[in-house]
């Protein structure tokens, strides 16, 4: 993909000085102005030379901020999951279920974020087990990978959850068992909903109580607590392509952005309501670091989260189980392997660090021989 035409970090620089009054916390403040920095002198960076004899071509690199709300520094952590929970799939159907919050509680996820969201993991993987384990639908013990994601396309607050969820589960006597119709329909999303609203509104009285009114309670039951489950994937490459799409994804990536006019912001969104269609959407630059910020996730918040037989204490010992009961995936999924760290010239050597600078900058013996190659900063 090409290089974005303008950058959040651009927003974020030109209001450096005013970023801690948008935001509401100084955790936000401090995300920011990494963001800000990113890639650029103030963080340092270091210089490299190819390996391969027929190249050997220096590269000033600046550091990246490694941090996960970044719009920048997500592929290569994309890519290396993906590959990891490549290895992981079996050979059956998979579902896409999505958890939604009502937007009566998106006051409450910006003054407790961490208590909210948790809850909102919890419950939904409360939901799954125990449809999975009731022996109308499946009988068996299924998992789950969940990702957060905390925003519309216009940047407004919209928490909800989307996982994945494999077609069966495992037995108490350790069998692989699928569920209803096969994998073709996994569990009821009226009543999947219904058992949704209850435990998560009994479960944020039990961490609120009296902080709230009887009456907030009760209105909660009033709105939509939506539960999607989408048709089960064709096969693991979907699998993949969904892992892909949804999993380091952040509020909004650079090459959403059209303009950056003088104090404002124009990007665009799609409507989803109507089939995708795409416009334009333009806001001054405080309002839109203020919704940027709101999707800055508390301090070490984890977003993406496994359970049952795909949690990291069971998915050893029970995966290879059940692949020897169903067999493994027909085709194989082959991809390029990962080219970090390989010279971006010449595409076959390997990038060796000579030398590491901090935001004062190279010493200027090396800015010479960076000058003589014409070198400039590679992302």
């Amino acid at each position: 993909m090409s290089a974005a035409a303008h950058e959040v970090a651009g927003v974020l620089e030109r209001n450096r000085e005013g970023l801690s009054g948008i935001c509401s916390d100084s955790w936000q403040a401090r995300t920011l102005h990494a963001l800000r920095k990113c890639r650029t002198a103030a963080l340092g960076g270091h210089i490299d030379r190819c390996d391969d004899p027929s190249c050997g071509r220096l590269h000033l690199s600046y550091n990246s901020c490694r941090n996960r709300h970044c719009p920048k520094c997500q592929g290569h952590k994309r890519e290396a999951w993906i590959r990891a929970r490549e290895e992981e799939l079996l050979n059956v159907p998979y579902f896409h279920v999505v958890f939604t919050m009502p937007d009566t509680l998106n006051k409450l996820c910006l003054h407790e974020p961490k208590q909210l969201y948790g809850l909102l993991f919890r419950t939904a993987w409360s939901v799954i087990r125990d449809f999975g384990e009731n022996p109308k639908f499946m009988g068996a013990t299924t998992g789950m990978v969940a990702i957060l994601h905390t925003w519309g396309q216009n940047l407004s607050l919209h928490p909800h959850l989307h996982c994945i969820v494999p077609g069966g589960g495992v037995t108490a006597g350790g069998k692989w068992k699928y569920g209803r119709s096969k994998g073709k329909y996994l569990f009821p999303v009226k009543a999947m909903g219904s058992v949704f609203r209850a435990r998560f509104v009994a479960g944020l009285r039990k961490e609120q109580g009296k902080r709230q009114s009887p009456s907030f309670y009760q209105n909660l039951f009033g709105q939509n607590w939506v539960v999607y489950c989408k048709r089960p994937f064709l096969g693991p490459p979907q699998v993949v392509e969904y892992l892909g799409r949804y999993t380091h994804k952040i509020a909004i990536s650079n090459h959403r952005i059209r303009n950056l006019e003088e104090g404002s912001v124009t990007f665009s969104v799609k409507d989803y309501r109507h089939g995708g269609k795409k416009s334009l959407v333009r806001l001054p630059d405080a309002e839109f670091i203020r919704r940027f910020s709101m999707h800055v996730l508390p301090k070490g918040f984890v977003r993406i989260r496994h359970y049952g037989i795909l949690s990291s204490c069971r998915k050893k010992t029970v995966l290879p189980v059940v692949r020897v009961q169903i067999g493994g995936i027909a085709t194989k999924i082959t991809r390029e392997p990962l080219r970090h760290g390989i010279c971006p010239m010449c595409k076959k050597g390997k990038l060796v660090t000579l030398m590491v600078f901090d935001s004062r900058g190279p010493p200027k013996h090396w800015l010479r021989k960076l000058e003589k190659q014409n070198i400039r900063p590679q992302d």
